[in-house]
């Protein structure tokens, strides 16, 4: 008789008040055997667990996988496929095991990238994800700010280069949501400058944790010091909700 394997949770932990967190990821956190979490290559801090600690039994062992913060694409793809084969691991002896993100697991998540290598390694393991709260809706929540109304659109983009994603855009959609700003606020301001069509424009930094901060006026945003939990809200509609038409 073939031994019986374990189940993969995807567990998304949402951006960050641990209260946003599902109930159903609670429940899955209280009964799997491992939980495992990213974290980079220089230090063994994961702000995942952290978030999800009050939901994970003392009992369960909780183990980091180092990821290299690196844009080497060579190196990445190791790393990816290096630690999908310790979940492997772990499942094929029967374990249930969690994989806990940030915001949603299907939305920049390292969690995508892992469970690509074992569907391709593994292809019989059962694999379930729980989605979560994203940072974008709820910095929208925290502003009170709808993300689409109507017919409008909503366009989500990686900020990790700048703002030629928007640039190259013939039809610029009515509402942007840059993730990853960091380091590329400064490009991202040219970019709604250029376009002049964004009168609303809203920085959220580390978004429903306790140094959570919103700065309304981008240019003074783009000036900072780079935060890595930054993102942008762009609106065509003008802050008092009236449109530009």
């Amino acid at each position: 008789m073939k031994p019986k394997t374990g189940t993969l949770y995807g567990i998304s932990v949402g951006p960050g008040d641990p209260e946003l967190i599902t109930l159903k990821a609670a429940k899955i956190l209280n009964h799997v055997d491992i939980v495992f979490a990213a974290a980079s290559t220089k230090n063994n801090h994961s702000l995942a667990v952290n978030i999800a600690r009050n939901y994970i039994p003392d009992t369960t062992a909780v183990k980091v996988l180092r990821f290299p913060m690196t844009r080497d694409r060579n190196q990445t793809r190791k790393a990816w496929g290096n630690n999908a084969k310790i979940i492997i691991e772990e499942l094929e002896q029967g374990k249930n095991v969690a994989f806990l993100t940030l915001g949603d697991a299907m939305t920049y998540s390292t969690f995508g990238y892992i469970i690509k290598h074992i569907q391709t390694i593994a292809p019989q393991l059962e694999i379930r994800t729980i989605p979560g709260v994203t940072s974008y809706q709820a910095a929208a929540a925290r502003l009170n700010t709808p993300l689409v109304e109507g017919e409008e659109s909503l366009m989500i983009v990686s900020g990790a280069k700048g703002g030629n994603r928007l640039r190259e855009l013939a039809g610029k959609p009515e509402n942007v949501v840059f993730m990853k700003a960091y380091r590329n606020v400064n490009d991202i301001k040219v970019a709604i400058d250029e376009i002049g069509n964004y009168p609303s424009c809203v920085g959220v930094k580390n978004c429903s944790h306790p140094n959570e901060e919103i700065i309304t006026d981008i240019e003074e945003l783009s000036k900072r010091i780079p935060d890595y939990w930054t993102l942008i809200i762009a609106k065509q509609n003008k802050p008092n909700g009236s449109s530009n038409e």
